[in-house]
């Protein structure tokens, strides 16, 4: 889970403000059905307190308090009902307590008097709290009597404790479920932005015309799919523009080049010229040759780029490809005094442009014999992996530093240039064997260990048949 993407901080946030405010409303309702409970259980007690001054204390008189007593235990049985009624005069002298209760809760012995007479309290006393009311009232006689009625807060706490219990476990399965959805809700928002990355990184020089596509929400994500959308189509036609030019100006400089040089070798055979003279044009034709190189692969760069290599696929075998390439190319090698190797025993069949896919074997074997000292080895192997031909070249030449393998498939890059204008290098071939590569849907990797060499592997997908299946 990566947990700094835009998703998983939403999801977080989300879930913690939930969880805070969920906790809260909690809180508050726990606070909130506590106040209720007790409340209402005072309330029942004040009322009972009254009831007994307006029914039995009003009646009452010091001659027959022993009957009052007798009255409360019959008509409201404190001692059945797990309750505590204690009646007494003004000046605190007791006229009745009630008994210990059936549950045992508490000991009416350890409550004390009320500080302030008539009102409610809640009484913590061994066995738990004791929610007591306290009220007034006058016998018969005249005599003030204060009347206290209470009960245990047992009930009300088992009730809150149920609650607690509910929301413990209630809880982290709404927070889960909310959360689960709100996840459920963010991957469905981000899913057009997810679909927009796909589609950008699909995107490349060769597929310029297609475009990201468009959410219609009328917001800000709207906005940008189209603002993007406008830039894909400024990149469009600035690189069109930029390719064009380039065959253009290719084109158009392949005729006054070849012009050049005609004239150039045609004034070299002068015989009236001097020993200087000739190498100084035999130096010019040189450039012009180089130049025409150039000029070739810039021409060849700029219809790869306009879809050139889509045009003429076959189905072929690679390995022998490869294996006739490498035979047409051996003589070069002797030259060099270089050793020229070939494994491509295994059949490889691919779909391409066999021309274009024949102009990466000669451009990587040119450029492995070409700095490979005398006395090294070239080696060629095509071999199958699963579904893809893989084609290597090896060499024991001078290899290519680390610093510049990241950049040797870019145009006009040389390793070192000097070296690379002696032997005739434009910084070209390896920018086609890409351009060639990636139009087929193949990939190109090169490893190297300066002075020891360097290999160039392509990746191509094999061939399928009818079915699908590769043969």
């Amino acid at each position: 889970m990566n947990t700094r993407s835009l998703g998983f901080r939403l999801v977080a946030w989300y879930a913690g403000v939930l969880t805070v405010v969920f906790m809260l409303l909690g809180l508050l309702t726990v606070l909130f059905l506590r106040h209720y409970l007790e409340a209402n259980l005072l309330d029942i007690q004040a009322r009972r307190a009254s009831q007994i001054g307006a029914t039995l204390v009003a009646h009452a008189t010091r001659a027959n308090e022993t009957w009052l007593g007798a009255q409360v235990e019959t008509l409201y049985s404190p001692e059945a009902n797990d309750r505590f009624i204690r009646i007494t005069h003004a000046d605190g002298a007791l006229v009745y307590a009630s008994g210990t209760p059936h549950d045992a809760r508490f000991d009416p012995a350890d409550v004390p008097p009320p500080a302030g007479g008539a009102g409610v309290r809640k009484l913590e006393i061994p066995g738990g709290a004791l929610l007591i009311a306290a009220r007034t009232a006058d016998g018969a006689d005249g005599t003030r009597y204060l009347i206290e009625v209470g009960t245990s807060a047992a009930a009300s706490e088992a009730t809150l404790a149920h609650v607690l219990m509910l929301l413990a476990i209630g809880l982290p399965i709404t927070v889960a479920i909310t959360v689960a959805g709100g996840f459920v809700l963010v991957r469905r928002a981000l899913a057009p932005v997810e679909r927009m990355g796909l589609k950008a990184e699909a995107i490349s020089q060769h597929n310029l015309s297609e475009r990201l596509p468009v959410v219609h929400s009328g917001d800000q994500l709207e906005r940008l799919s189209v603002s993007l959308n406008h830039m894909i189509e400024r990149l469009e036609q600035a690189i069109h523009s930029s390719k064009q030019f380039v065959a253009d100006a290719s084109h158009e400089l392949r005729t006054p080049l070849t012009v050049m040089r005609g004239e150039l070798e045609a004034l070299a055979q002068d015989a009236r010229l001097h020993g200087e003279t000739r190498e100084a044009l035999g130096s010019v034709l040189e450039e012009v040759d180089r130049l025409s190189e150039i000029v070739e692969g810039l021409f060849a760069l700029s219809r790869l780029d306009a879809g050139e290599a889509h045009s003429e696929w076959v189905r072929f075998d690679l390995a022998e490809l490869v294996g006739s390439t490498a035979a047409q190319m051996s003589l070069l090698a002797e030259d060099k005094q270089v050793s020229l190797t070939c494994m491509v025993a295994t059949p490889a069949f691919v779909t391409g442009d066999r021309a274009r896919l024949k102009q990466v074997v000669v451009n990587l074997l040119d450029n492995a014999i070409k700095y490979t000292p005398p006395g090294g080895q070239v080696s060629l192997s095509v071999r199958r992996e699963g579904a893809t031909a893989v084609f290597e070249v090896s060499d024991s030449g001078c290899g290519i530093p680390a610093e510049a393998l990241p950049h040797v498939f870019e145009r006009f890059f040389r390793v070192d240039g000097s070296r690379s204008r002696e032997r005739g290098g434009a910084g070209l071939g390896l920018s086609i064997v890409k351009s060639i590569c990636t139009a087929h849907g193949a990939a190109v990797e090169v490893s190297s260990v300066a002075g020891a060499g360097s290999t160039f592997r392509v990746r191509h997908p094999l061939a399928t048949d009818v079915d699908g299946e590769v043969p």
